[in-house]
């Protein structure tokens, strides 16, 4: 898809016209309810679905279909960051009405982080192809290691501070207490840190992780940066409201690694399968339509799954503790 400078720019002056309404509308600190986080994750998802259809208006079928086929796999695999968010939210004891402030900025410093990946990775591609064979190994790599963590039922009760923030804590040093929405004060003299400015710094950088599978996975879907760009924006964009919706539902999800490591390990396919087709060898190659169908397939069975299974823990669960009670 041919993208002037033009539309790059009003695109992106739209999404930050988008994030600043977001950021005043929630900019009292507050209790999201189910209520709010629900509406306004059904506002995100239909802004994401008019940008599709805008571009099969506008654009051509192909690039709306890898926009739904990027779109859907980043939510998805966004899904599975929330349980991160949660173990951070514990970590860092952040007050239920300032966590809405948190995910705000944090998400925002996640798409700035994500922008340069994928620009970097654009570039990447553009110049050596056989990136699309590293991309692949990448993708299949990781898919069998969220079977083996799945398969092993180890489930991760704690967060650790990556590096990066343990140096910047160090740095600037940390107040013991929350200051409402202040990100720095001073104390003695000296400017430092509010808890609610780490834990803003630990959702952004933890992104950062999350970015090395989930830009491999979309560039298996579409090479073009502005699809890659716009599909990981409304995704990341979403993600505050969906954490307030589904937080209580994600212990439910017992099968989302399965899924998630099914979709992967086929793009890993697709994307070598792609590689090697870019090399001359005669290979069968992956179109979108079926992709979008497999993302879509994967994710509704392990939806299914989950639930029965949840449903099926919960009434054994059940039935032991009225056993022990007799």
């Amino acid at each position: 898809m041919d993208v002037s400078l033009t539309l790059w720019v009003l695109t992106i002056l739209g999404l930050g016209i988008l994030i600043g309404a977001d950021f005043f509308i929630g900019r009292k600190p507050h209790d999201v309810s189910v209520k709010e986080a629900g509406i306004w994750t059904i506002v995100w998802i239909v802004l994401a679905a008019l940008f599709g259809i805008g571009l099969l208006i506008f654009g051509n079928g192909q690039a709306s279909q890898e926009f739904f086929a990027g779109y859907i796999t980043e939510k998805s695999l966004s899904v599975d960051n929330l349980f991160v968010f949660v173990l951070i939210m514990a970590k860092f004891s952040v007050p239920s009405h300032l966590q809405q402030r948190v995910l705000l900025i944090g998400v925002l410093i996640a798409l700035v982080l994500r922008a340069i990946f994928i620009a970097a990775g654009a570039a990447i591609i553009t110049n050596f192809s056989w990136v699309f064979y590293i991309f692949g190994a990448f993708l299949i790599y990781t898919a069998w290691k969220l079977i083996q963590e799945a398969r092993s039922g180890e489930d991760e009760d704690d967060f650790e501070e990556n590096r990066l923030l343990k140096s910047v804590e160090k740095k600037f040093g940390v107040a013991d207490q929350y200051h409402g929405t202040k990100l720095f004060i001073k104390k003695n003299g000296k400017r430092i840190m509010t808890p609610l400015m780490v834990v803003m710094l630990a959702i952004g950088t933890t992104d950062i992780l999350f970015a090395l599978d989930s830009i491999p996975a979309i560039f298996g879907l579409t090479q073009d940066p502005y699809i890659v760009f716009t599909a990981n924006a409304f995704a990341l964009m979403g993600l505050r409201q969906l954490y307030f919706l589904i937080g209580g539902l994600l212990k439910k999800l017992v099968h989302l690694s399965y899924g998630l490591s099914v979709i992967l390990g086929f793009i890993g396919i697709k994307l070598v399968l792609h590689a090697l087709h870019e090399s001359g060898v005669h290979v069968p190659q992956i179109s979108i339509p079926v992709s979008l169908g497999v993302i879509c397939g994967v994710l509704v069975i392990t939806t299914i799954t989950s639930l029965i299974a949840s449903k099926k823990q919960a009434a054994a669960e059940a039935a032991r503790s009225e056993s022990i009670d007799v």
